[in-house]
């Protein structure tokens, strides 16, 4: 009934041990070499989208800003990282295993190349994108195609997961009704993943500046639906027309922040598969919520709003999952509500031991240290 699939974005530092980011004028270069070397799965296709560009043929590919001629021809890309991502599962933990092979890959290659794989889901030194050239008339008309594009420069600083599932034989009100859903639980659902408490080169006032600047700009979720069927019309958006027939009724979980520790995704993964399934919960919002989400971002479950929500949530969740063998899954958040310590929480006791954010990122992935 269900199948899931996985987006996850890697920020690095480079050979000079510098946050790699668009700004580094080697990294372009180097992130192709990295994925030059990294295998091609031809029966990925047509499940996964390659693009017009040509970027996504693989499993890892550049996350970046395409930079074009007046023509609409590209002129380069500039990158800020790699992104992972898996083809679709019918279960969660085909999903996980398959991130987790991609991202041991990746972590092999990019150390031999002298880049280190770090987990930040915010740019720790960036504060804004200026385009340098100056955008042109054809690149300036692109940014107004949907309200995702005119706030596209915001995502060259933010690494996130795109958590996505599909549940067959829903209609397209059902899935419209569950993007709502999810779209105003979404200030209680991230709190578990928070991982970006950096900005401007210091350590900011909260767990997660990724949250509290994206929200309002940037949908939590998104709702994949058949070309021809009607749209919701909202800024940020909820639903959108897919590319491919595979991605017809996907929903895309985009609010969390990014985690190390994969095994928290599949936790998330069952949350929202509970949530799907639970009948009870009567929250529903198009766009989301700004202020919870802000209020989220800085106190995560040291809020009590906050926390007595999930706390619902996950009860929902169960009570949906009761006979599901997912059920499981649900445990570590559990936990997590209970003596919450997220990344966010770990970098920054780093940062305050060292005075280095360097320092601090190097606290990441730790597992696959050797």
């Amino acid at each position: 009934m269900f199948t899931f699939g996985i987006e996850h974005e890697v920020a690095f530092l480079n050979r000079d041990n510098q946050f790699a980011d668009y700004c580094r004028p080697t990294s372009y270069n180097d992130f192709s070499a990295i994925i030059a070397q990294l295998p091609l799965y031809p029966g990925d296709y047509p499940r996964l989208i390659i693009g017009d560009a040509g970027i996504r043929v693989k499993r890892w590919y550049l996350e970046g800003l395409e930079r074009f001629d007046t023509e609409g021809h590209m002129l380069f890309c500039l990158s800020k990282g790699i992104e992972i991502r898996t083809t679709p599962h019918s279960t969660i933990q085909g999903a996980i295993d398959e991130l987790t092979d991609s991202f041991v890959l990746l972590h092999k290659v990019a150390l031999k190349a002298n880049y280190t794989p770090v987990l930040i889901s915010f740019n720790p030194y960036r504060t804004r994108f200026i385009a340098d050239p100056p955008f042109n008339a054809y690149e300036e008309a692109l940014l107004q195609l949907s309200p995702e594009d005119s706030s596209a420069l915001l995502s060259m600083l933010t690494y996130g997961p795109d958590l996505s599932f599909s549940i067959q034989g829903w209609s397209n009100e059902a899935l419209i009704d569950l993007g709502r859903k999810l779209t105003y639980y979404s200030p209680f659902i991230i709190p578990f993943s928070y991982s970006s408490p950096f900005y401007a080169g210091r350590a900011w006032d909260g767990l997660s500046v990724r949250t509290f600047l994206r929200t309002g700009l940037r949908p939590s979720v998104l709702v994949f639906l058949d070309p021809d069927a009607p749209m919701v019309e909202s800024t940020p958006s909820l639903t959108k027309r897919a590319r491919i027939p595979a991605e017809i009724g996907r929903i895309e979980f985009k609010a969390c922040d990014a985690c190390d520790d994969f095994h928290i995704y599949a936790s998330l993964f069952a949350l929202l598969k509970g949530l799907a399934l639970d009948t009870t919960l009567p929250g529903r919002a198009t766009v989301p919520d700004a202020n919870l989400h802000k209020l989220s971002a800085r106190y995560g479950f040291a809020d009590p709003q906050i926390a007595s929500t999930t706390r619902t949530l996950l009860q929902a969740a169960e009570q949906a999952l009761s006979s599901d063998d997912d059920y499981h899954l649900l445990a570590p958040l559990q936990a997590m509500l209970e003596e919450y310590h997220p990344l966010a929480k770990k970098l920054t006791g780093s940062y305050q031991t060292t005075d280095s954010i360097v320092a601090a990122l190097h606290q990441s992935y730790t597992q696959y240290h050797e």
